[in-house]
């Protein structure tokens, strides 16, 4: 089977595609990643055959205004203003990114390194359905997020307003039609007909419901919650550690030198001013008494005079979470929902000061689930609130017992081989 993987956005998003098309070799098929030329280092390592694409939208996050509105989460008349400056920006920026996917594709579409896939898998910001009816063959949307497919269950976790249960499947509607902005750069791009619906990567060509994976946990998901037949929730996919990995000899050593630390990292996008985050950080290390290895590398947070820390803190670039976090004694990040499946994993408690998007519903769902304190939202972070944080989070017996007991059950749903089994269905 040969599968064409469609995605884009940030390196926390295109991840857990890389690590699905990793399992999907280790299985036997061929996998060709499309992703933000940004995100080749995610597939070198692993040998996947990777093809890159304009990096889009991602370039904005360049200009300090439009990061600042981002990560304030559009708050405010001038937060609303610039969202619909990021819209318009956004749409001729993925249609260069979706006319890279179609060269890719090929097939009769384009002549890349897609030709003759048996299966387009793509996420929810590329309109790949249309590519897959181009080369007629199936498509399947891949959410890492519970955003996208209507429930009666719960409320779109990035509408942040409380809405009556009646209106929970209602809430879902606004992000269907903004996709709909990025579904017409298709109408522009490929030989289709414009049939009704063809925006609506729910639906297939004729009419049926689509297949669809959600790449995260059940288990943290509202009790009760149901999706119909075609949603498939397998579970997170991990991209492991290259073979070839080691860690950089001073990590190995400070981890030896001393008790468990409890690992901070912010991702790349975790304030306007990663500074301020650095410094009430290294307070909170020093009020807890702990040590800290702090990770700096995508910019969410940084250190002012790395040479000055204290010995206790150990200010790291990057390391794989699948080895870094099982040696840590909590693991403090923002809610990204990669990162929340790689702690849930490691069988560690976990502190989340989410910001944006859809890192409250994780730090909600992860209190809920016992395995962490109430969220600590970034913008109201203090060095006193977040020590005091840790120190339930290390010292609390309950929460680390339910952390290995969920730790387990995340484990045992192996997201990657479930998803796996249903693509092998479908051909």
């Amino acid at each position: 089977m040969k599968v064409l993987i469609l995605t884009h956005g940030t390196r926390g998003d295109v991840q857990p595609y890389a690590a699905l098309a990793l399992a999907l070799r280790q299985a036997g098929h061929h996998a060709v990643l499309a992703a933000p030329a940004a995100s080749a280092a995610l597939a070198e390592p692993h040998g996947l055959p990777f093809a890159p694409v304009h990096d889009g939208p991602n370039t904005l996050i360049d200009d300090p205004q439009i990061r600042r509105a981002i990560e304030s989460n559009y708050r405010g008349m001038a937060g609303k203003k610039i969202a619909l400056q990021v819209m318009r920006a956004s749409k001729p920026l993925m249609a260069r990114v979706f006319t890279d996917m179609v060269t890719v594709a090929g097939g009769g579409v384009g002549d890349g390194d897609g030709d003759g896939a048996d299966l387009v898998v793509h996420g929810p910001s590329i309109p790949g359905h249309r590519i897959a009816e181009a080369l007629g063959v199936p498509a399947v949307a891949a959410l890492l997020q519970p955003v996208w497919v209507p429930t009666a269950s719960f409320a779109n976790p990035m509408i942040p307003l409380p809405l009556p249960r009646a209106l929970n499947r209602a809430s879902y509607l606004p992000f269907r039609l903004m996709l709909r902005s990025f579904g017409a750069v298709a109408d522009t791009t490929l030989d289709l007909p414009r049939r009704r619906g063809r925006h609506d990567f729910l639906r297939r060509p004729d009419g049926g419901p689509a297949t669809v994976l959600h790449g995260f946990s059940r288990h943290l998901l509202p009790s009760g919650a149901e999706y119909p037949p075609q949603v498939h929730t397998t579970g997170f996919w991990f991209l492991p550690a290259a073979s070839t990995w080691t860690p950089p000899p001073d990590l190995a050593a400070f981890l030896a030198a001393g008790a468990p630390p409890v690992y901070i990292g912010f991702g790349s996008m975790a304030g306007t001013d990663p500074r301020r985050i650095g410094r009430i950080a290294i307070e909170a290390i020093r009020l807890t008494g702990t040590r800290a290895v702090l990770v700096s590398g995508w910019g969410g947070i940084a250190v002012d005079d790395p040479p000055a820390l204290p010995e206790e803190v150990f200010v790291l670039d990057e390391a794989p979470h699948d080895w870094l976090f099982p040696r840590m004694a909590a693991i403090v990040h923002h809610g990204g929902s990669g990162t929340t499946g790689a702690a849930l994993a490691s069988g560690r408690p976990q502190v989340i000061c989410p910001f944006v998007a859809d890192q409250p519903f994780w730090a909600a769902r992860a209190h809920a689930a016992g395995v962490a304190p109430a969220p600590l939202p970034q913008r109201h972070l203090t060095a006193e609130g977040l020590a005091a944080a840790i120190r339930r989070a290390i010292g609390e017996e309950a929460m680390a017992r339910q952390a290995d007991r969920l730790a387990e059950a995340v484990r045992d749903e192996d997201g990657t081989k479930a998803a796996i089994a249903i693509l092998e269905s479908l051909t």
